[in-house]
């Protein structure tokens, strides 16, 4: 535990700060490296002997993506550029798909564990629209309002690190009732009901400091309770990938918290959702 405080200490920061500070640019790089540093990882769950052949092939995705959408055409009026949009519906299908393979687990392990492909796709359409969900959030508004994308996507991380806070707290304290057993036997049902209620507790005090529009308020607490669903889903989905590949962690880049995915693996499907709900629900 003190190693993990230590860590979470360092890590904070420098993630606020990237996230507040950094020119749009560069805060690409920043979600690039990210980006790259996970898709390393995931080449663990897509073969017990891991090969740099995954990273290529997902950073070529990447460069493809980056190529078709120019920083100067992220945003095109009021609505990003179709390609995004069109990524953060696929993003949004796959966590429907994603939702019964966890359901369905571990008989619906039998569709993938055997296949590499199916794997490596399962991480592009996970991780690509991470990437991008980072960037629309964070670039919103920026010519008029520097910090008010920043605020929009710190909102999403500390919906997820609240969720995380109140699911580990409650389980400890009341958990009887698992919740995945068959995924990840930790997780409790009663764990799962306190990380929701903190989330929104979060939620409730987001609508005073965006001063949400009376009328608007109804829809920002229910996207706010979806993408904190939907953040407990991509837990649990990264957790059947290292179910099947054998491991406790995705990787040890970070002291006490496993790898980069481990860190990541809720926010990996709440920043696209919450995305592609603000994009239509919220603007």
């Amino acid at each position: 535990m003190k190693q993990r405080i230590i860590t979470a200490l360092v890590l904070a920061p420098l993630a606020i700060l990237a996230i507040f500070f950094l020119p749009l640019k560069f805060f690409m790089l920043f979600g690039a490296a990210l980006f790259l540093l996970a898709s390393k990882e995931w080449a663990g769950f897509v073969s017990k002997k891991p090969s740099h052949i995954t990273l290529y092939i997902f950073g070529l995705f990447l460069g493809v993506t980056l190529i078709l959408i120019p920083v100067d055409t992220i945003w095109q009026g009021a609505l990003p550029n179709q390609h995004i949009i069109t990524g953060l519906v696929v993003a949004n299908v796959w966590w429907c798909i994603a939702l019964l393979l966890v359901v369905r687990y571990p008989k619906s392990a039998t569709l993938w564990q055997s296949s590499q492909f199916i794997k490596s796709i399962f991480g592009i359409l996970t991780l690509i629209p991470f990437f991008w969900g980072l960037i629309v959030l964070r670039s919103v508004n920026m010519e008029h309002d520097f910090y008010f994308g920043a605020e929009l996507l710190m909102y999403v991380f500390l919906l997820v690190w609240a969720a995380d806070t109140g699911a580990y707290f409650a389980g400890k304290n009341f958990g009887k009732h698992k919740l995945a057993p068959n995924v990840s036997p930790g997780k409790t049902i009663e764990g799962f009901l306190g990380g929701l209620l903190s989330a929104m507790i979060v939620a409730y005090l987001a609508t005073y400091f965006f001063a949400i529009p009376s009328e608007k308020i109804m829809f920002f607490l229910v996207a706010s309770l979806i993408t904190t669903l939907v953040s407990a889903l991509g837990d649990l989905t990264e957790s059947i990938f290292k179910r099947e590949a054998g491991l406790k962690d995705s990787g040890n880049l970070l002291p006490g918290h496993g790898g980069i995915l481990d860190r990541i693996d809720s926010l990996t499907a709440a920043v696209p959702v919450f995305s592609l709900i603000y994009i239509y629900w919220l603007i």
